[in-house]
């Protein structure tokens, strides 16, 4: 008997049984026909695997902004889900979630709480980051195969989305190496939202409700890219006829989302005067008038003007110059009125995902041409893709090189890990001798620490301090990530004030401390401050005692303990901070009876305090601490911190909205 033919299949060489052979065929009919698709998705994971086991491997890093990020996930798992609940251990205690996207420390907390005791939290969250950085590839692989029905088509942009690095949030530098791991989710995530908005716009069907929770899972993870989010739920709305049915459906859409995530919105806006926007980011156009940002955009300019594109692909073609538009509106628009929630350096990352999108739809109706085209139809047809998907990355590759658009090379030398980074600094010898000072708060110097010798602050550097609370239970100042608390602002500027922080901690390191230079700080000022703050020690870096002598000579902190590169300067005796017992805060003040006296805890509109059993009134300091007039020289006070109005009503209105969700869907389906 002759053997069949290869990828045929014959009911003599197989069996007998018809049915089974139909069955047969069927199967491998279903696999020749998913191969196209499935081939081009394992050589982007390979790529991707391969990038990551080299650079991320499997210990966690401890490089620039991921020990804070870490800190924010141990920050849920011990004080609770609440966006409002109170973390006394950054800042002289700040509601940390409340004014930060809570999103990826929900996640990471979600999935280290069932493994607690089996995975350490820090494995957790390595896995998050590998998931982080393959998904933005993953995602728009999936959307663009859907959109062109070609997934050679869909490798090239796939590719480029994977490693976009090209100074942004949410690339691979930003979202990935630095620990903006929230931002990079999100990105990631706007494909998917394209994916459903399309199948709307192509389909004479209802919006599917998965758009609602879609767009609250990027709001939480991180807000920036709502504003690429919401103008593309604007520009499917009126992809087709009738518009006013739509536009209900568009707004209903929107307005689930906007209930889902009260719990967190609602207190936050509410709330805006106890946080200060970081707007030290600037909108950079350097990286556009480079080759491959050029390639996308003409590619995706010679497809916006073909009117015979679908539905979806032309979704996907106009979404790019409308969140071009939104961009810039933020830029010159909101930025210059001071309305800077939503800085335009992260904003434009929603403009570089509708480019890498348009460009891939651009490059897939260029490949439907060229299929038509005398010399590639005598190419045989399984090879016309491959072709097509590898030389286009491969172009795409290259034209990237001079201006290190997509990050191509990991190096382990720049992927520092935490444990790595553990033992150069000796950090639980470093836990241990803080563990071992008088009671009070720590003041860091710096944000961080380096990690090369030199005097750029640009240099790699650890935010590794900020896990202090965790390594040793000690609360601390400073020592964290530029931050939003009102704090911050004094510890950076030297005052409290609304306006935004328009430097980034990195660079006052080792120069600046609460608005003076470090040399020339006056020491009877800063002792105020520091009692104020409840400061019983201060952490500078070796390369900062020399800026530092008056210290030790003109003030409480005498006593010197060095763990290089580490030099403590610490006072005698402990200094009285809030402790928390029974649900309540308690602390003894020693002041003029009626008199202001700070409670050395940063100001919430949440705190109430009690004095013997009677309310007893209190203040915002003008340095951001909560300020508490005392009925006698020596008073005892409790404190208590509750959520308000703002607060309940937002988890009310969440989970009023989930339940109606719930319902509409289920009719839906």
């Amino acid at each position: 008997m002759a053997s069949p033919s290869v990828g045929e299949l014959s009911p003599e060489f197989c069996c007998t049984d018809s049915k089974t052979f139909e069955l047969l065929k069927h199967i491998q009919r279903e696999i020749q026909g998913y191969a196209p698709f499935v081939l081009p998705l394992v050589l982007l994971l390979g790529f991707g695997v391969l990038f990551a086991a080299a650079s991320l491997g499997g210990s966690m890093l401890g490089f620039d902004d991921h020990p804070g990020q870490l800190y924010r996930v141990w920050h849920v798992m011990t004080y609770g889900p609440a966006p409002w609940a109170w973390d006394r251990g950054w800042w002289a205690g700040y509601p940390e979630l409340q004014f930060y996207p809570p999103g990826f420390a929900y996640l990471g907390a979600l999935l280290a709480w069932p493994t607690t005791g089996v995975l350490e939290i820090g494995t957790v969250y390595q896995t998050l980051l590998w998931f982080a950085y393959l998904l933005p590839g993953v995602t728009t692989y999936v959307v663009l195969a859907r959109l062109t029905g070609s997934g050679w088509s869909a490798l090239p942009a796939a590719f480029v989305a994977l490693t976009l690095s090209a100074g942004l949030a949410s690339g691979v530098d930003g979202g990935v190496r630095t620990g903006m791991v929230g931002a990079r989710l999100a990105w990631a995530l706007l494909p998917l939202l394209l994916w459903l908005l399309a199948r709307w716009a192509d389909e004479d069907s209802a919006l599917s409700p998965a758009v609602a929770p879609l767009l609250a899972v990027i709001t939480l993870l991180h807000p920036a890219q709502l504003p690429a989010a919401v103008v593309l739920v604007v520009l499917a709305a009126y992809a087709r006829a009738p518009w006013r049915a739509r536009t209900r459906e568009a707004l209903r859409a929107l307005a689930f989302a906007a209930a889902l995530t009260a719990f967190w919105t609602l207190p936050l806006l509410f709330r805006l005067a106890e946080t200060r926007a970081l707007a030290w980011g600037t909108l950079s156009t350097a990286q556009l008038a480079r080759p491959l940002p050029v390639v996308l955009a003409a590619l995706a300019l010679a497809s916006l003007l073909d009117r015979t594109a679908a539905r979806g692909e032309r979704l996907a073609l106009w979404w790019l110059p409308a969140a071009a538009v939104m961009t810039a509106l933020d830029h010159l628009a909101l930025e210059r009125l001071g309305i800077r929630w939503l800085p335009t350096d992260r904003v434009v990352d929603g403009a570089w995902i509708a480019l890498v999108l348009a460009g891939g739809v651009g490059l897939a109706r260029l490949a439907r041409r060229l299929d038509a085209m005398p010399f590639t139809q005598r190419l045989a047809l399984s090879l016309r893709g491959p072709a097509l998907g590898l030389g286009a990355t491969a172009v795409f590759a290259l034209l990237s090189l001079s201006g290190a658009t997509l990050m191509l090379r990991p190096g382990a030398a720049v992927w520092p890990s935490l444990s790595s980074i553990d033992r150069g600094l000796r950090l639980p010898d470093f836990w241990s001798l803080l563990g071992r000072l008088p009671a009070g708060r720590l003041l860091f110097v710096r944000s961080g620490v380096p990690l090369v010798y030199g005097g750029n602050w640009w240099r790699p550097h650890s935010h590794v301090t900020a896990l202090t609370p965790v390594g040793s239970g000690r609360d601390i100042v400073h020592g964290t990530f530029t931050h939003p608390s009102p704090i911050a602002a004094l510890v950076y500027r030297g005052d409290a004030g609304r306006g935004a922080i328009t430097q980034l901690a990195e660079q006052l390191d080792g120069r600046t401390l609460f608005g003076e230079r470090l040399e020339a700080l006056d020491p009877a000022r800063f002792s105020t401050q520091a009692d104020r703050l409840g400061i019983v020690a201060v952490v500078a870096l070796e390369d900062d005692d020399t800026q530092l002598g008056w210290l030790a000579e003109s003030t409480a902190f005498r006593r010197r303990l060095t763990l290089a590169p580490f030099v403590v300067f610490a006072r005698e005796s402990a200094v009285a901070l809030p402790t928390a017992r029974d649900g309540a805060w308690r602390i003894t003040l020693a002041g003029e009876a009626g008199g202001w006296t700070s409670a050395r805890v940063a100001y919430y509109p949440l705190w109430r305090a009690e004095g013997d059993g009677a309310p007893v009134p209190t203040r915002r300091g003008a340095d951001g601490l909560l300020e508490v007039r005392l009925p006698r020289m020596l008073q005892t006070l409790t404190l208590r911190y509750a959520p308000g109005v703002p607060e309940i009503a937002g988890v009310a209105l969440s989970a009023l909205a989930l339940g109606a969700w719930v319902i509409f869907a289920w009719r839906s389906g």
